[in-house]
């Protein structure tokens, strides 16, 4: 396989003995880290061919918050050059913790989200766009027009032409994906059964301590953990 048909993505995921990281998983039907597949959860109310299918998106793409959407590298670039950029970069941002997490709209899906503003995250989020944004090819006026839904606001447009994504930067909204697109109707049975599922989870702060690369290793493969890279300088971490 050519390498240049791989695309890299940064994320954040909890690590995978978490217990948010394990239900995630569950709930999607696949773990990032091993690439295993999970039987669909027991959940009242809902069907499991059911949750199968309006999980498929957040499955292809692992249980994970994306920083820097998934991009092809540029030419020069390489995979080990990525590696040990990540690296670098990660001992330089402090970790942080996520207040209170809760299930969401996110257009016509469900997502978590923290009950409240994390400035830190946002900060982190738009120094991974921009610090990484050297390793990423860039769009060609076909995928350009391609990823314009055509109801872009003028900064996701200006966001698109940019840094080849529309929702990051000051459009950039922290988000775990759960679902794909749901009915109006669904949107509200999956909801409670979300809330019922991840229960007491979901009053557990969530510590953003690592930063996550993907690696989606041919087109439509799914999207695997490649590494975890711990945030803050080593001393720190030791003392904590």
């Amino acid at each position: 396989m050519s390498p240049d048909q791989k695309r890299y993505a940064i994320s954040f995921t909890p690590a995978p003995g978490d217990a948010l990281a394990i239900v995630g998983a569950n709930w999607i039907g696949r773990n990032a880290f091993s690439g295993a597949s999970i039987d669909p959860p027991m959940i009242g109310g809902l069907y499991l061919a059911e949750i199968a299918y309006h999980t498929a998106v957040p499955r292809r793409y692992g249980f994970q918050a994306p920083l820097k959407g998934p991009f092809h590298l540029a030419d020069g670039m390489s995979e080990a050059m990525l590696l040990n950029e990540m690296m670098r970069f990660a001992t330089l941002v402090h970790p942080f913790t996520l207040p209170r997490m809760k299930v969401v709209r996110r257009r016509e899906a469900l997502a978590f989200a923290p009950v409240l503003p994390v400035p830190a995250m946002d900060a982190l989020a738009a120094a991974v766009v921009d610090e990484f944004d050297h390793f990423r090819a860039r769009l060609g006026e076909d995928e350009l027009e391609r990823r314009d839904s055509g109801d872009l606001t003028p900064i996701q447009f200006a966001n698109l032409h940019r840094w080849g994504e529309p929702d990051v930067m000051a459009a950039f909204s922290f988000h775990m994906p759960l679902s794909g697109p749901l009915s109006s109707s669904d949107t509200e049975r999956f909801e409670r059964a979300l809330d019922e599922f991840f229960g007491p989870i979901l009053a557990e702060p969530v510590e953003v301590d690592n930063i996550a690369l993907f690696i989606e290793e041919e087109p439509g493969a799914p999207f695997l953990v490649h590494s975890l890279h711990p945030m803050g300088a080593l001393p720190a971490r030791r003392s904590a």
